[in-house]
């Protein structure tokens, strides 16, 4: 974890295309680098990380829109990709240049919109990053996307469905749409996650 840092960058982070809206609101280290970034919004919505990603975000020193991920071999439309571990937060997100977009697995294409709220003040008390709001459960990787999340919650809520039963099953058993408790979110170390996906 990087423990050097004086202010704190606070997001809302929300899945478009959801109704109502699943969001969160998260605060990080200004230290943070893209990756970093990446990391923290997997753990506060709740994905599983198994898939490909993409930042695109405006560079306010070129009034350019960048893409910043993780430059993959074979897919030649992130090509020009920025690896997103070299780029830190506080080089592209200002008071006058507040939003990015976020997708996560380009199969389902989970888009979020990004919000820079505020630049806070640490406080000593507090270990960052931390989720300090949000609504609504995060859609199970590989549905199919927010049309897809959309019939599965169709489904799963009618018993005399045929795929009722088999969809339950493959959900897990269990699945409330509403459930959110900022609680439960658990922050991994953006080092140890990039030594595991990368080594």
């Amino acid at each position: 974890m990087k423990n050097k840092f004086n202010h704190v960058y606070q997001f809302k982070i929300t899945l478009q295309n959801s109704k109502p809206p699943i969001w969160r609101r998260i605060q990080v280290p200004e230290t943070y680098t893209f990756w970093d970034l990446h990391v923290a919004i997997q753990d506060a919505m709740g994905w599983l990380d198994y898939h490909l990603h993409l930042f695109e975000v405006i560079d306010p020193s070129t009034g350019i829109k960048m893409e910043i991920g993780t430059p993959e071999e074979g897919f030649e439309d992130y090509g020009g990709t920025i690896p997103e571990w070299k780029e830190k937060i506080s080089d592209y997100f200002t008071i006058d240049n507040i939003k990015a977009d976020y997708t996560y697995d380009f199969g389902d294409n989970w888009e979020h919109k990004i919000e820079l709220e505020n630049i806070l003040p640490r406080e000593d008390d507090v270990k960052y990053p931390i989720c300090i709001k949000g609504k609504r459960a995060c859609p199970p990787d590989d549905c199919g996307g927010i049309w897809g999340y959309e019939e599965l919650l169709e489904i799963i809520g009618d018993p005399e469905h045929e795929e009722h039963e088999e969809m339950l099953e493959w959900i897990g058993g269990d699945f409330d749409p509403k459930h959110f408790d900022m609680k439960e979110v658990c922050f991994d170390d953006p080092a140890k996650r990039h030594k595991n996906a990368f080594g």
